[in-house]
């Protein structure tokens, strides 16, 4: 089983080809599993890195106050480990929030970074979505995920995959105390008075239908992030490179080797 051994914890990470790497980082659910759609296309022109989230999966799971500034030191932590000294990066959701941090504060470590289905900051919208959430986790894993199937796809997924729970984004355990620290992370950040600084080539990726991070935060993270580049996509809900990967990766493949 890899394991990267950081100060701290242990990542259990995966990786897949061969060329310059690319870290793909999963949202809030924290594994690497997440991007099953992606690795067999990508890999075949990079190396592709996945990995669980410190406190998800089979990474360690800490008892501490979990934030997007140490979900974006794990990060590079698993870099140095791999000896990767800049890499392309995809973010999804929380993972796009780990971007803007990396983009900021580790410039010279991103080439280029794909910021999917992520937010600016926390609006009453956003946290009424995470209340909701919270009270689910209250009521236990199995309740939390299948909550959250509303959340993160698209209507006629769930018509069509009614009694499916899916362990591809949650593990196959997660501890509860955990998630709800991960959930205050997301409500505490912001880089709204930064985004400007960013210079890295970045594409930030909208879904019309996403229910828990709505297209207009896609639209307000690219006008603040000069240069960026912006594709809202038609369907596919907030878990759209599951539910449309062939749409998703086209898109993110084309920015990608470009950049």
């Amino acid at each position: 089983m890899p394991i990267a051994q950081l100060a701290d914890c242990e990542i259990y990470y995966e990786e897949y080809g061969e060329g310059p790497a690319l870290m793909f980082v999963s949202g809030l659910g924290g594994v690497g599993s997440y991007w099953t759609p992606q690795i067999e296309e990508f890999s075949r022109h990079f190396r592709v890195i996945v990995h669980d989230h410190r406190g998800t999966g089979r990474s360690t799971k800490s008892k501490i106050r979990y934030s997007l500034e140490q979900m974006s030191a794990d990060t590079i932590g698993l870099m140095d480990v791999l000896g990767i000294s800049n890499a392309y990066l995809v973010g999804h959701s929380t993972g796009g929030a780990i971007a803007q941090i990396l983009c900021l504060e580790h410039q010279e470590r991103i080439r280029s970074a794909v910021m999917y289905a992520t937010w600016t900051r926390a609006d009453n919208f956003f946290r009424r979505c995470f209340e909701v959430r919270r009270e689910l986790l209250k009521a236990g894993p199995s309740a939390y995920i299948r909550g959250a199937s509303i959340f993160l796809n698209p209507s006629w997924w769930i018509r069509d995959n009614a009694d499916q729970e899916d362990t591809s984004v949650y593990g196959e355990h997660f501890d509860t105390d955990i998630v709800d620290s991960r959930i205050q992370a997301l409500l505490d950040f912001d880089r709204t008075q930064r985004l400007s600084e960013i210079t890295v080539p970045v594409l930030v990726v909208g879904v019309e239908n996403d229910h828990l991070t709505p297209a207009y935060y896609s639209e307000e993270l690219a006008k603040a992030i000069p240069g960026a580049k912006l594709v809202i996509l038609r369907d596919g809900a907030h878990a759209a490179s599951q539910t449309r990967p062939h749409e998703f990766n086209k898109v993110v493949y084309d920015f990608l080797s470009r950049s």
